[in-house]
């Protein structure tokens, strides 16, 4: 039996999360290692059914609280935990490889490292929450509950894929998630936009808008910040600040660094996004901010990217081998959960081995499946241009009529559906009301 299945019992695991220091501007490969979990030589003190850490803090701006610094869940939402985040690498080392083997074509961005952001998050959102992201989208589809098979299809451009095998690595999505984009920044807007048709629709959700240091500098991401703080609109935007953009340090662009202070009159905080209850608490700090009616609220997660920006970015030109090396070895977030889940005593070095073969299976016969799925037809390309449409359409490089169908019903999974005339109509009936 998958001990994930088990009727578990309360377990409680308190753990204390990271330190940060704001210190000055110390070299990149420094700077990226003060920024995880360490434990400096403290003997964790041993209660039963607890572990306990150096005491720490959040960095905070415009906030007068901070998130948790002792997180508190069982057994089985701690081992929930360690899954997916092992899922997470596990899928993505496969999706690698496949691109190595030129097995997959094209753009792809591996979240190997940064699986304790989307998971820690993931495991607070509520059901109607959504997310949206950039380019580094797998992870965040799988939690949103694509499958392995699924996504591993959509990379190889297979029917069976979230896309129909049409989006590729950078355009994957699913049920309350809205993808997977491939222009840096140009989603926050659109983030911002589900926001607030959740204030209009009065319907309690919040949208989780997802982008890196990178897309930080992006013109549109400020505007998008107004706009949220000037009407109320229930969003997170959550930077995963992985150190670099492409090949870029984050202090070659960016002259303010502290990317949780960047909205001004938003309030922000940074947390460890190599702990994952450290980023399960700053999660639940933040719906809980939007919840009081107290607008939007920027996430810093600071995180770290094993691989290159994308699979054709070897990653050792702009920063050391020695540098990733020792990221891997003292701040993993998967092997410091572990070790957390260890030392309280809340599992077995058995257990989390039988996990661990679990895992290797499920994705293994993941990519068995994938790769035996039919490659979407040529004949595709003239389906899915308009919707609902089945006359002719005039396709100019080929000089011909075409018959135009669609097909995105078969997609496995799809994105929630918007009746776009109720919308419309909704609009007309109430174009005089203002936000409230």
């Amino acid at each position: 039996m998958n001990i994930l299945h088990r009727n578990s019992i309360f377990f409680p695991i308190r753990a204390f999360c990271k330190k940060y220091s704001s210190g000055s501007n110390e070299a990149a490969s420094k700077r990226v290692l003060n920024t995880a979990r360490t434990y400096s030589g403290d003997t964790p003190i041993k209660t039963p059914g607890e572990l306990q850490l150096t005491s720490s803090h959040y960095d905070i701006h415009r906030l007068d609280t901070s998130p948790s610094p002792t997180s508190e869940i069982t057994r089985d939402e701690g081992l929930k935990l360690y899954r997916d985040m092992l899922i997470l690498r596990r899928m993505e080392i496969t999706a690698a490889n496949m691109y190595l083997k030129k097995q997959v074509r094209g753009f792809c961005h591996v979240y190997v490292g940064q699986e304790a952001c989307a998971v820690g998050i993931h495991s607070v959102m509520r059901p109607n929450d959504t997310s949206i992201t950039a380019y580094r989208c797998h992870g965040w589809a799988y939690l949103h509950g694509e499958t392995v098979e699924n996504i591993l299809a959509e990379l190889l451009g297979k029917v069976t894929g979230s896309a129909r095998g049409k989006g590729g690595s950078m355009h994957i999505y699913g049920e309350r998630f809205y993808g997977g984009n491939g222009i840096v920044g140009a989603h926050v807007p659109v983030g911002t936009g589900l926001a607030l048709a959740y204030k209009y629709n009065n319907n309690g959700a919040i949208s989780f808008t997802v982008y890196g240091d990178g897309a930080a500098d992006q013109g549109q991401v400020y505007e998008a910040y107004n706009f949220a703080k000037l009407h109320n609109l229930p969003v997170v935007f959550i930077i995963e600040n992985n150190n670099y953009s492409m090949g870029t340090s984050r202090e070659r662009h960016s002259a303010n660094t502290e990317y949780y202070t960047r909205a001004d009159m938003v309030p922000g905080v940074r947390a460890g996004g190599m702990d994952v209850l450290a980023v399960r608490e700053a999660g639940k700090f933040a719906i809980d901010h939007i919840n009081k009616g107290l607008g939007p609220i920027i996430l810093q997660l600071d995180t770290y990217r094993y691989y290159g920006h994308s699979m054709s970015d070897p990653g050792t030109t702009y920063r050391s081998r020695e540098e990733v090396r020792q990221v891997r070895e003292t701040q993993d977030c998967i092997k410091g959960f572990q070790d957390k889940l260890l030392s309280a005593e809340a599992v077995t070095e058995e257990e989390l081995k039988k996990i661990e073969k679990e895992v290797k299976l499920e994705v293994d016969e993941a990519l068995k499946k994938a790769m035996a799925a039919a490659d979407v037809p040529t004949e595709e390309v003239y389906c899915d241009i308009y919707r609902d449409y089945t006359a002719k359409v005039k396709m100019p490089a080929w000089g011909v009529d075409k018959e135009h169908k669609n097909v995105s019903h078969l997609i496995p999974k799809g994105v929630e559906k918007i009746d776009l005339k109720d919308k419309t109509n909704k609009l007309k009936q109430n174009k005089t009301k203002g936000l409230k």
